[in-house]
């Protein structure tokens, strides 16, 4: 197993204004990636709206990104990943759903702490090993924000002894634990890969030693935040760091108002596929609004 290293995109499910997936936008945001020099897809995550689609809109999602970057990959010799999202607060379903993403020939499965129903650190363990065993390489996604749980360092040590974990997606928001999870968990496994999961803290969590983000405003703007990824990548940190200050505003005007919604109004300003959002989603107040226009005209983006 490969380690995984770059930028990322969470990628937004783009709505029709009553409400139906723009499978044809879709279709587009994924081509405009590919073309941006993106190392990676993921479909199906929470930039994605998950929560709220069927699971036959999930299928047409995924049989739309893959024969693109497949056929991508192809023609250029480029290897960009597909990363898809595999988690529920069901162990069952959350198996059934990596299973999915194997038989569709995904790269890694996205799997989040079990959410909710608040698990033991037992309960959270078993619920790993269970999409372990499917075979597919998994990143595990630690978001105490959106999950009430936090996966601590001594667990994640735990669940990466594991067969098939390929590193985690660390959103918890906490530079020192990010920083302890390299400390104890990447050296002990050298494939094991540690990515930001949020935006802001990519150059800090890449000059500790991290491998890369999943990214929310790669969306918009892919190429700027795979050259600030690569920069660091490659210990070039004083360029790296030019990009991390020059977008600042805008890594705040993307989530001042919720996520996915401010990204997609963000989107919807420069005329990209984003559309509409389901509820309960909602579009961004008027003063969200303003931010985010302020950062796009700030940022020069």
């Amino acid at each position: 197993m490969s380690k995984l290293q770059g930028s990322f995109t969470a990628m937004i499910t783009p709505m029709k204004s009553n409400g139906d997936v723009d499978y044809d936008g879709f279709g587009r945001n994924v081509s405009f990636q590919l073309e941006s020099g993106i190392d990676g897809l993921l479909p199906l995550g929470t930039s994605g709206e998950t929560p709220t689609l069927t699971e036959d809109e999930e299928e047409k999602i995924i049989d739309i990104a893959l024969p693109l970057i497949k056929d991508f990959n192809k023609k250029t010799g480029r290897d960009v990943k597909v990363v898809i999202g595999a988690g529920s607060n069901c162990t069952r379903d959350a198996v059934r759903y990596v299973d999915r993403a194997a038989n569709k020939g995904a790269d890694y499965a996205l799997v989040v702490t079990p959410y909710y129903n608040k698990p033991s650190d037992e309960g959270i363990f078993r619920h790993f090993e269970a999409v372990s065993k499917v075979g597919i390489p998994i990143i595990v996604y630690n978001i105490q924000g959106r999950t009430g749980k936090n996966i601590s360092v001594p667990l994640l040590e735990r669940i990466a002894d594991l067969p098939n974990i390929a590193g985690v997606k660390e959103a918890s928001g906490n530079i020192n634990q990010m920083m302890e999870v390299i400390e104890k968990v990447a050296s002990k496994h050298p494939d094991f890969s540690v990515l930001s999961g949020d935006d802001g803290l990519t150059l800090p969590l890449l000059a500790a030693g991290g491998d890369g983000v999943i990214s929310v405003v790669t969306n918009m703007i892919p190429s700027l935040m795979t050259e600030l990824v690569h920069d660091c990548l490659e210990e070039k940190f004083a360029e790296a760091r030019k990009i991390h200050y020059r977008l600042q505003p805008f890594f705040r005007a993307a989530f001042c108002d919720g996520n996915p919604s401010c990204i997609k109004y963000a989107m919807n300003l420069k005329g990209m596929s984003a559309g509409s959002l389901r509820l309960p989603l909602v579009e961004p107040k008027d003063s969200a609004k303003e931010q985010i226009k302020a950062a796009i005209a700030t940022c020069n983006l």
